[in-house]
């Protein structure tokens, strides 16, 4: 006797997958890696380009070793993090190339972004009880909530992961106050990018 397929109940892991492939969270983790890909190229050329037209990044980054405290530029880039990513860390990890103990350093800029990111994610929740600033962030912002919404953890991986500004990613999770716990789970892999971000930088400057 032949199972009728309808019967056939689908595992967890297949309605997970079936449900990210009609919301298009496939289909927008390929843009994503499109989009992600040019400005890694772009900063590697440009590091190339300065280093040998410009001035020697070695010696760049080791003129700010010595003539700034670490507090400072640690400061710099958590304030960075925090508030819309305005800086590419890929320069604070090449700086921590250049530090007496890079993996430490780099380690330290990694807890600093996810830290950063968690307090994103309380300016989201917080903004949720100002309306002008909720209702004009809602527009600004209206794709990256709606996405958020929607897939959840996997498009905080995302913006762990890829080199888009990890902190709009959070203010996001909090607006729409996604469960913090799994936040702090997911936002872990964000030591994950500076690692691997790192194997690549290191090896340039």
């Amino acid at each position: 006797m032949k199972m009728n397929p309808r019967s056939v109940k689908k595992t967890r892991l297949q309605l997970l997958h079936q449900y990210y492939s009609y919301t298009g969270f496939y289909k927008f983790l390929g843009t994503s890696l499109k989009k992600a890909l040019p400005p890694i190229l772009l900063f590697i050329a440009g590091l190339l380009i300065i280093n040998y037209f410009v001035i020697n990044i070695n010696d760049l980054l080791i003129y700010v070793t010595e003539n700034y405290a670490d507090y400072i530029v640690f400061s710099v880039f958590f304030a960075s993090e925090s508030l819309l990513g305005l800086i590419p860390p890929e320069i604070f990890i090449a700086w921590s190339d250049k530090a007496a103990s890079p993996i430490l350093y780099l380690s330290i800029l990694a807890l600093l972004s996810y830290l950063g990111g968690v307090i994103s994610y309380f300016i989201g929740k917080a903004i949720t009880k100002i309306p002008a600033v909720h209702e004009y962030l809602e527009v600004k912002m209206a794709k990256h909530i709606k996405n958020t919404r929607k897939w959840g953890g996997f498009l905080i991986v995302v913006g762990a992961l890829l080199p888009i500004p990890f902190s709009i990613t959070s203010i996001a999770a909090g607006m729409i106050r996604y469960s913090f716990v799994s936040y702090l789970l997911f936002g872990l892999l964000r030591f994950v990018r500076f690692y691997l971000y790192a194997l690549a930088i290191f090896n340039l400057v």
